[in-house]
């Protein structure tokens, strides 16, 4: 009866338990006159209870996402000898910078049945629910989306560019663009295996305006009237500089 108690004990114990230990090179990023972009870098170790079991290797997955926001994609088409908006499809919510890197190509990652639950890849990353009623060939709105922020950098697969010491340390190095808008960009770190997610773990890295840029953006929203003063002022004492600039050339 106890050896019979020992076997179903054993049956029913957890596997032993793989979980993530990160961090980043840095908890924020502050957006200055100057600021042509950052680099983040991504790191950590998986713990373990128990020595990895054997069969299907670890992998790592890491993603950086940007605030999301609602978008129009237009299709243009040519009327009457000009180009004109024809057809307009409105995706519910794609985020404004999605940036995924892999130790292996994605695939061999991660199955399609882990990705439809966590949202791991750059298209299921996009909402896109109901488009197929507002155009014809509504998907293709979506892959034209997918293109114009690949080609602007806003979009970035990097498979194969996470390094995974020993099945145990990890490392990658994330490029933040120069285009970045304001809120809260989510990490998220997976450990997979056999295509399965054993492990998740999320950060939040704030992305906000400093110095002077942050405070004329505060101004433009709390007090648009002496905002819009302070545009004109300068824009008329622009021009009286150029004027004046041009009139001692050519004395």
């Amino acid at each position: 009866m106890i050896r019979a108690l020992l076997v179903l004990l054993v049956l029913v114990a957890p596997a032993a338990a793989e979980t993530i230990v990160a961090g980043l090179s840095q908890n924020r990023v502050s957006i200055t006159a100057g600021f042509t972009g950052e680099e983040i870098m991504i790191y950590g170790a998986v713990r373990r209870d128990a020595p990895p079991p054997d069969g299907a290797p670890m992998q790592v997955i890491v993603t950086v996402e940007g605030p999301s926001a609602p978008v129009i994609v237009r299709k243009k088409a040519r009327r009457g000898g000009i180009w004109v908006n024809a057809e307009a499809v409105r995706i519910d919510s794609a985020p404004s910078f999605y940036a995924v890197a892999s130790t292996v190509p994605l695939p061999e990652a991660l199955s399609e049945t882990e990705n439809l639950r966590h949202h791991v890849t750059i298209p299921r990353a996009i909402r896109a629910v109901g488009i197929s009623a507002e155009a014809e060939d509504a998907p293709a709105f979506v892959e034209a989306l997918l293109r114009l922020r690949t080609a602007e950098g806003n979009y970035r697969l990097t498979q194969g560019n996470v390094s995974f010491s020993e099945a145990t340390l990890f490392r990658t190095d994330i490029e933040l663009p120069a285009n970045l808008i304001e809120g809260d960009y989510r990490v998220r770190m997976f450990l997979t295996r056999g295509g399965r997610v054993v492990d998740a773990q999320e950060r939040m890295i704030p992305v906000r305006k400093a110095g002077l840029e942050r405070a004329i953006f505060t101004m433009s929203r709390q007090k648009p009237l002496a905002y819009g003063l302070l545009s004109v002022s300068l824009a008329v004492l622009a021009g009286w500089l150029a004027a004046a600039a041009v009139r001692l050339i050519r004395r």
